[in-house]
C-alpha cells in the first residue's frame, strides 16, 4: 500500500481517521485552555505546562497497571468509551469556582484513562490496515494530528478570546463526544485481538517481556526520551510568549505535518535507515537558538524546522512493529505511546522548574540540549544491524500465547 487513493478505500480507515481526528482537535483546544486558565489563575509557568502536559505524567500509572487490556477489550467499544469519558471529563474542568487542586485531580485522572487509548487505538489500526500499509496509515495520521494542532490551536486562541477559557474547555468536551459517537456509529463491531482478562500481573508480563528485548529497549528509549524533553520546551511557550503561544504551537505542528507526509509517502526504506539519527538531533538543535531569546520570526523559523525531526518516531515505530510478535502489538504499542506520553509530562515538568530559577529561554536551550546528548548516547544501538529480533531464550516466541483472534 503506497498510496493515499488506496488506504482511503481500506474499509474503516475513514471512520478511524475522522474518531481519531476529532480526538486530537479536542485534546488541542482544551489543552490550549486549561493552560491558560491556571497561568491566569497562577502565575506559575511550571504549573501552566503541567497543566497542558500534567496527563501524560499519569501515563505510567496506566501502563504498569491497565495496558493488559489494550488486546483484550473490544475495540470499537473501547475507543467510543474513552472519547466519551473525556468530554465529561473536560467539562467538568469548565466549572467555575473549581479549585486548581481538584483541577489537576481531574487531569491526573483522564491521564491514567488515556494510557489504555494508544494501545487500543493502534492495535485496531494494525487490523485494519496489512502490516505494509501501517507506516503510510500512520504517518496519514500524524499529518491529521498536525492539521488538527494548527486548526486547534489557532481556533483555541480565537475562542479563548471570544469565549474565555472556561468556554473554550466545553468546546472541547463537544468534539470529544462527536469522537465518540463517529467510533460507535463507524467502526465495525470486532472480538478483543487476545483472549483472557486484563490484569495488573498480565500488564506487568508482558511489559517484562517487551523490554527483555535489547533491540527493542534502544528503540523505546528513543521513542521517549528525545521527544519528551522536546515537548518540555514547547511547554514552555505561554511563559514564553504569552500573546503568541497559539502561533508557535500552531507553527510546530505545521513542521510535524511536513516533515510526516515527506516520511510517510516519498522516501523509501533504504533511505528512512539513513535519515532516522539526522531526524533525531533535528528535532532538538534548533531550539539551542532560545537561549539568545530571539524575535518572533527567527523563533517561529527554530520551531518549524525542529517540529520537522518528529518524524523520526515513524521510523521508530515501523522498527519496532518488525521486533514485536503480532499477538502483542496493541500492547506494544501502547507501551510505545504510554511511556512517550509520560516522558512528555516528565519533559514540560523538568522544563517548568527549570524556568521558574532561570528563565523560558534558557530553559527551552537546556532541555534542547540534553536531548541532542541523549540522541546521541543511544545511537550505537539503533544501527539497523543492530535491531533483529534477539535470538536467545527470552525471545517473543518463548511467550505464552492464550490469544484469539486501542483509544
Amino acid at each position: 500500500m503506497r498510496t493515499y487513493r488506496e488506504l482511503f478505500r481500506t474499509p474503516e480507515f475513514t471512520p478511524f481517521f475522522l474518531t481519531t481526528s476529532m480526538q486530537v482537535a479536542a485534546q488541542t483546544v482544551s489543552g490550549l485552555a486549561l493552560g491558560t486558565l491556571i497561568f491566569e489563575a497562577t502565575s506559575s509557568p511550571l504549573l501552566s505546562a503541567l497543566a497542558m502536559f500534567g496527563p501524560s505524567l499519569a501515563q505510567v500509572l496506566g501502563a504498569t497497571t491497565l495496558l493488559s487490556a489494550a488486546d483484550r477489550l473490544p475495540s470499537r467499544a473501547a475507543m467510543a468509551g474513552l472519547a466519551l469519558l473525556f468530554a465529561f471529563g473536560t467539562a467538568a474542568q469548565a466549572l467555575p469556582g473549581l479549585p486548581v487542586w481538584a483541577v489537576f485531580a481531574l487531569v491526573l485522572s483522564l491521564g491514567v484513562a488515556a494510557s489504555l487509548g494508544g494501545g487500543v487505538r493502534y492495535g485496531l489500526l494494525s487490523q485494519i490496515l496489512a502490516k505494509e500499509g501501517y507506516l503510510i496509515g500512520r504517518s496519514v495520521l500524524n499529518m491529521a494530528a498536525g492539521t488538527m494542532q494548527i486548526c486547534g490551536f489557532a481556533i483555541g486562541g480565537l475562542l479563548l478570546t471570544a469565549l474565555s477559557p472556561r468556554g473554550t474547555l466545553l468546546t472541547g468536551a463537544a468534539l470529544y463526544g462527536t469522537a465518540a459517537v463517529i467510533a460507535r456509529c463507524g467502526l465495525t463491531r470486532r472480538a478483543a485481538r487476545a483472549a483472557g482478562r486484563p490484569s495488573v500481573s498480565e500488564t506487568w508480563r508482558n511489559n517484562a517481556l517487551l523490554w527483555s528485548s535489547r533491540p527493542r529497549r534502544y528503540v523505546y528509549l528513543a521513542l521517549w526520551v528525545p521527544n519528551g524533553l522536546i515537548v518540555g520546551c514547547e511547554s514552555l511557550y505561554v511563559p514564553y510568549a504569552p500573546e503568541h503561544a497559539g502561533l508557535l504551537f500552531a507553527f510546530a505542528a505545521l513542521g510535524m505535518l511536513a516533515g510526516d507526509t515527506l516520511t510517510g509517502r516519498f522516501i523509501g526504506p533504504r533511505r528512512r535507515e539513513r535519515l532516522g539519527a539526522p531526524l533525531r538531533l533535528l528535532l532538538a538543535a534548533p531550539y539551542l537558538i532560545f537561549a539568545l531569546q530571539p524575535a518572533l520570526p527567527l523563533a517561529v523559523a527554530a520551531v518549524v524546522l525542529a517540529s520537522v525531526g518528529y518524524s523520526a518516531s515513524l521510523l521508530l515505530q515501523e522498527r519496532l512493529m518488525v521486533l514485536t510478535p503480532e499477538n502483542l502489538s496493541g500492547h506494544a504499542l501502547g507501551l510505545h505511546s504510554s511511556g512517550m506520553l509520560t516522558m512528555q509530562g516528565v519533559g514540560a515538568a523538568l522544563a517548568g522548574a527549570v524556568a521558574q530559577w532561570t528563565s523560558p529561554p534558557i530553559a527551552m536551550a537546556l532541555m534542547a540540549l540534553a536531548s541532542v546528548a541523549v540522541t546521541l548516547s543511544l545511537a550505537p544501538g539503533l544501527r539497523p544491524e543492530r535491531t533483529v529480533p534477539d535470538s536467545g531464550p527470552s525471545r517473543d516466541r518463548a511467550a505464552p500465547e492464550p490469544h484469539s483472534a486501542v483509544d
